[in-house]
């Protein structure tokens, strides 16, 4: 059979990769590599020149649209369905084993699986059972416990008691939490993997069963494999060895949620004799962008090794611009993509990347300002985020009582023992009495229909209110919020539980503060200042993204944009402490991976990339003097264009100890006092001599600019 027209398209390490013999395979695939078409033209190969059956090889992905775009190439090349393969996600196969063999996984025939809500519920009634309260012990760190112990392959009775209290609390909730699931014939997506690997580990009939069916096993997105995901692969692979595993260790970034960057290089050891293939040539990105990402993934050690090249031109420098601030720095960018638009490109081949969430709200108030569309990719915007709708209902409570949705929102958030059925007596005294929720609490409270522990919880949450409203009179408004965050409990909530989105909640609530601080209030609007914030809020939230039809600028974080490309990339907050994050300074391994984040990011850009990072910060909350990411530093001088828009700045940004110079005695980020202002911080210096100006932002009054020889500014 003539199979010469599998390899028309494919340059020669890919034509290596996809005609390689049977055995054990690793193909390392850079970014923009063409790693997918391997995939697709090794099954195709497999099938036509090694005339093996599509029934004989199992395909593993890691989502869905990757299974179905893979299947629907496949068949393209073939020229034929292949409707009886098995390609899929790790959890769908797992599932589709567990369906076949319920019977030998221990499981009734109907069960149902638990999405990520439902586990929490579940998680509560055990919780309930053991009289546990939720509002000490958060579902969603018993979520985080139960589901790590899984996907390392334990058990309760795997997992041994300790001295630890904590620990040995959870490990009952988890006993609890198993039982109920055994019992209602529940599994959740950890589980799925869990009982499908001892389902073969266990079952030596099963076992030999699909070892001889699939004859050769492919497994894309390596490096985000888990450890019951390998230890599966590798049961499932054991007899005849054929396992082609795609995947790149300069992208593994998902450690935070059980990736295992060690199983790429377990690899050799446990399947002898394995091959290596590297894919280098990128089809995606310039020369300059790719020896600019070469170079500082090259500082990572104990990298398996590969260095992306390209026929693509050198094209332009990589851009870099110290901003003075967040703010300057997102006018910058919107500013640069104004340009590129009016160039007559696409608003949607533009991507703002970040690496916290919260530094999207910067981004999305210049945007707003400006009128230009954008959509908040995998995510929510600012305002739209479920903590920050907690937060908000917590300020429109203190603001006005009768406001039943935020009285909803926030009687049990964080937990705090009010239940439905509570809530349903104080719904129907409201409807009854025609009067709002906060009312028909009180009557509650005062009544004899209630528990009393439903009343002692009411009661709670209504002296929390009062004695929330009382301390934040008098206060400028991102001290009001910094007290609500603190006295509703809401920070300490999240701060309980474990993992990378509860974090992120915490620096979005934190952020908050800052877009308090922000906040831009009319001293002669009669309307008070707490309120106006409110209704910015909400008519922010109303305007509503971008349709995903419509031209609009992408901003994402990092994570999210794994995968993706655009023309123009502008890669955002390069500074220590934000990226790398902090807490990779701290924990063993965690800068390499901020590097690998880096990398990825920088690979994102087809055409031009540009860099930034702001010498002041404002940031969940706090004002903070930065120094430049030591990822900057990393790259070739001769590759990068540093770009001075107005006030002149230090190649490098400041010292740890400095700030900025400015002009007439002041500094950026000097702090001020003004006679009829008050308090504010340097933003911005124009001009010289007595024509100089400079932009201060007011902590009550908002940001003004002040002609410097008759503002009569006090530093402080």
């Amino acid at each position: 059979m003539d199979v010469s027209h599998i390899f028309d398209r494919l340059n020669e390490s890919q034509r290596q990769a996809v005609a390689s013999p049977p055995g054990p395979l690793l193909v390392l695939a850079g970014a923009g590599s063409g790693k997918t078409r391997v995939l697709t033209y090794r099954v195709a190969w497999l099938v036509q020149a090694l005339q093996m059956s599509p029934l004989s090889v199992l395909a593993v992905t890691f989502t869905n649209k990757a299974a179905q775009e893979m299947r629907g190439r496949i068949e393209e090349i073939l020229g034929y369905s292949i409707g009886g393969m098995w390609i899929g996600t790790f959890h769908g196969i797992a599932h589709r084993l567990l369906r076949t063999h319920w019977r030998e996984a221990g499981l009734k025939q109907e069960f149902q699986i638990l999405d990520s809500d439902d586990q929490l519920r579940l998680i509560r009634r055990a919780l309930k059972q053991l009289n546990m309260d939720d509002g000490y012990w958060p579902p969603k760190q018993v979520q985080w416990f139960i589901n790590g112990h899984k996907e390392e392959g334990r058990r309760p009775q795997h997992i041994a008691e300790t001295n630890d209290r904590q620990q040995d609390d959870l490990l009952r909730v988890y006993r609890t939490y198993e039982e109920l699931c055994q019992r209602f014939g529940l599994v959740d997506f950890a589980e799925l993997l869990l009982r499908a690997f001892e389902l073969m580990k266990q079952n030596e009939v099963l076992r030999d069963l699909y070892q001889q069916r699939f004859h050769y096993v492919l497994v894309d997105e390596f490096q985000d494999t888990n450890s019951i995901q390998y230890e599966w692969l590798k049961l499932l692979a054991s007899t005849h060895q054929n396992i082609f595993v795609v995947g790149d260790d300069d992208q593994s970034i998902y450690a935070w949620r059980g990736a295992r960057i060690e199983n790429i290089f377990q690899f050799e050891k446990d399947f002898k004799d394995t091959q290596i293939i590297r894919l280098e040539q990128n089809y995606r990105s310039t020369e300059t962008i790719l020896s600019a990402a070469n170079a500082v993934i090259g500082n990572n050690r104990g990298r398996l090794g590969k260095n992306l090249w390209t026929e693509h031109d050198k094209g332009d420098p990589i851009r870099m611009y110290a901003a003075f601030n967040e703010v300057d720095e997102a006018r910058f960018v919107v500013d640069r993509i104004q340009s590129w638009v009016d160039c007559g490109h696409a608003r949607k081949d533009a991507a703002i990347l970040y690496r916290s969430n919260a530094q999207s709200r910067v981004f999305e108030e210049i945007l707003l300002d400006v009128g230009m569309p954008y959509r908040v990719y995998g995510g929510l915007r600012f305002f739209e985020r479920a903590e920050i709708k907690d937060a908000l209902a917590y300020l429109r409570l203190i603001t006005s009582r009768q406001d039943d949705p935020s009285f909803e929102r926030a009687v049990n958030m964080p937990p705090r023992g009010i239940g439905n059925k509570t809530m349903d007596l104080v719904r129907e005294r409201a409807r009854v009495n025609q009067i709002a929720y906060w009312d028909a609490t009180l009557a509650l409270i005062h009544g004899h229909e209630l528990p009393s522990r439903s009343v002692q919880a009411l009661t709670r949450f209504v002296e929390l209110i009062n004695s929330l409203d009382e301390q934040v009179q008098g206060l400028a408004l991102a001290e009001q919020v910094d007290v609500m965050l603190c006295g509703s409990g809401l920070i300490a909530h999240y701060r309980k539980e474990k993992g990378e989105k509860a974090e992120m909640r915490v620096e979005n609530l934190e952020e908050l503060v800052t877009a308090a601080r922000h906040f831009a209030h009319d001293p002669e609007d009669e309307v008070g200042t707490l309120p106006t914030f409110l209704t910015h809020a909400a008519l922010e939230a109303g305007d509503a993204q971008a349709q995903r039809w419509e031209d609009c600028v992408q901003l994402m974080s990092l994570h999210s944009a794994k995968g993706l490309e655009f023309p123009l990339v502008f890669l955002t907050g390069l500074e220590e402490g934000l990226f790398p994050h902090q807490r990779s300074l701290q924990e063993a391994g965690r800068l390499e991976e901020e590097r690998r984040l880096c990398y990825v990011g920088m690979t994102r850009a087809m055409r031009q990339l540009y860099l930034s990072y702001a010498e002041v910060r404002r940031l969940h909350g706090r004002e903070s003097y930065t120094r430049p990411s030591r990822f900057l530093a990393e790259l070739p001088s001769k590759l990068v264009e540093e770009i001075r828009d107005g006030f002149v700045m230090r190649p490098h940004g400041p010292a740890p100890d400095e700030k900025p110079e400015s002009a007439n005695g002041l500094r950026l980020g000097d702090r001020v006092h003004h006679s009829t202002f008050g308090e504010g911080v340097v933003l911005h210096v124009e001009g010289r001599g007595e024509y100089t100006r400079v932009q201060v932002n007011f902590a009550d009054k908002g940001s003004k600019w002040l002609v410097l020889a008759y503002a009569n500014l006090q530093i402080l």
